[in-house]
């Protein structure tokens, strides 16, 4: 049992002795790759969301130097019938290397980075088999020994891009690191001689290099197209639900705070936030700085035309266009604003809509780290948006209705195309983007079931917050006092029937008048 040949089970039983989420089901997809032409899976996802458990889990199952039976005899992997033949026929059977890029570099320095690796297998792989005949190449002495053992290796690395990641500002490392990959994975008949399967895992896709993929044959599923591991990727809706049912933790504030990531149809959340909420009994960020994500505030400064309008939608709440196509894999090669924001939805703070192709911030807990980075950035445009957001949330707080509509009215005419100017919908957006910096104090609801209808907008205050709660009717050619009065006849206030402080109404109306060129806004706010 060595570190990076067959480390065995050790840490597969530590998560284990832990509260386990069930994901052993993604054993049989990569059993199915077995020998086949789709052997090379790349699956990425953003930090926190178990790629390191997946992997340790995989070393667990292959690694043939321990016997892992009866770390798996209650999962699904081993109790479901439609996965036992494939389950034992692969349970311990392999020759496992496990790379964890991230300890790797902390073991070495870069520029040894490809030689460290080389060596140290060789080295675990001379002294499990000493008959092995070490060859002049890393993937020649590899093939020897599934010659001399007769068993083809299993490939883990976990991690795969943290090179790329924390090597950004040397290309030699890059080029170095990719090049080693290469020749393990792209010459197809050593790979086949040499690999039953290969599972790498990171936050960022497989590099790109200019129009070609570096490693062109990995089969990829990313947070954008993850395709059949999409119940892989966090945790799932039913399996929060049982969480919070064990633990006796309210669901409506663990969906609140860590869902938002929608796959193929399914909530994803968390997992790391979940778990970590569920120990301390406390909803707040767990979305604490690594080396990959610490920079969102140096993202979103990035001097492109339109970023600071699309993070101010961002975090009002609108969804915003994004082409994922073209972004490079890495965190430096941004063309535009849509490499910046597909960076993003690596990174887990925007979620992305692959039916519509907008992305949005998922829930509280990401919006809040946009909210402390927002407030630091030094374009003037950003600080702009940020200060007249916070004028009008305090402009609305204290019943100054005339700076409200005219505040309202500058959003209106800066911010939305002549086409769409006359648009119910566009008017939503506009006041979603005006007060966008409602997070520092209120919790945001659209549509919320109360009385007699749906009020459009309500601003709950956060816990603590000395502000009142605020219950917002958008009008179109209709007074600013008919929608105070629509929003007491539909009872709208009833929604807040558990919340005891002061509420105010907030009517917001759009009458474009005779004649085009006539736009006017009206506000009427009411204390109730």
């Amino acid at each position: 049992m060595g570190n990076y040949l067959n480390p065995g089970n050790s840490g597969f039983a530590v998560i284990r002795n832990s509260t386990y989420v069930d994901k052993s089901g993604m054993i049989d997809l990569i059993n199915r790759t077995i020998d086949t032409t789709e052997k090379l899976t790349c699956v990425s996802r953003p930090r926190r969301f178990g790629k390191s458990f997946a992997a340790k889990m995989l070393c667990a199952y292959y690694d043939r130097s321990c016997d892992s039976s009866a770390l798996f005899k209650d999962l699904e992997i081993a109790t479901d019938s439609g996965y036992t033949d494939s389950y034992h026929r692969h349970l311990n059977q392999y020759d496992v290397i496990y790379l964890d890029m991230t300890a790797v570099i902390g073991e070495t320095s870069f520029g040894d980075l490809v030689p460290y690796i080389k060596r140290n297998v060789v080295r675990e792989l001379t002294e499990s088999y000493p008959e092995v005949k070490v060859a002049e190449g890393f993937a020649p002495t590899l093939a020897n020994t599934v010659q001399s053992t007769g068993t083809k290796f299993i490939m883990i690395i976990d991690e795969w891009d943290a090179p790329i990641r924390e090597g950004k500002d040397d290309p030699r490392i890059e080029r170095a690191y990719l090049e080693f990959l290469r020749a393990l994975f792209k010459n197809s008949g050593a790979t086949d001689k040499i690999f039953a399967a290969v599972y790498i895992t990171g936050i960022l896709p497989m590099k790109k290099d200019g129009s070609q993929s570096a490693i062109s044959d990995f089969h990829e599923y990313t947070i954008v197209n993850p395709r059949g591991f999409t119940e892989y990727v966090g945790f799932t809706e039913k399996e929060v639900k049982g969480l919070c049912a064990d633990r006796k933790c309210d669901f409506s504030m663990m969906k609140q705070w860590y869902d938002g990531y929608t796959l193929g149809g399914i909530s994803i959340y968390n997992p790391n936030s979940v778990m970590e909420a569920l120990r301390s009994r406390e909803f707040a960020s767990y979305w604490t700085e690594t080396s990959a994500s610490k920079s969102l505030m140096e993202y979103i400064s990035l001097d492109f035309d339109g970023m600071s309008k699309t993070i101010a939608q961002l975090l009002g709440g609108i969804e915003v266009p994004v082409d994922t196509d073209g972004f490079a894999n890495d965190l430096v090669t941004f063309r535009d604003s849509n490499d910046v924001l597909t960076l993003l939805i690596h990174l887990g703070y925007l979620a992305y809509e692959k039916e519509t192709k907008t992305a949005r911030i998922p829930n509280e807990e990401i919006r809040l780290e946009f909210a402390k980075s927002v407030r630091k950035v030094k374009r003037d445009e950003t600080i702009r948006r940020v200060r007249e957001s916070d004028q009008l949330i305090v402009d609305t707080v204290q019943e100054n209705a005339e700076a409200v509509a005219a505040q309202i009215e500058k959003i209106h005419a800066e911010e939305t195309a002549p086409l769409f100017y006359n648009n119910e919908q566009a008017l939503r957006s506009v006041i979603k983007l005006a007060y966008f910096s409602y997070k520092d104090y209120y919790l945001k609801f659209e549509e919320l079931p109360s009385g007699d209808g749906y009020a459009d907008i309500v601003y709950l205050p956060k816990k603590l917050s000395p502000m009142p709660a605020l219950v917002v009717e958008l009008k179109w050619n209709l007074s600013a006092q008919g929608a105070i009065a629509q929003i007491k006849d539909k009872r709208y206030p009833a929604a807040l029937s558990g919340y005891g402080g002061g509420i105010l109404l907030v009517g917001i109306v759009y009458d474009k008048g005779a004649k085009e060129t006539k736009r006017k806004h009206t506000c009427v706010i009411e204390k109730i």
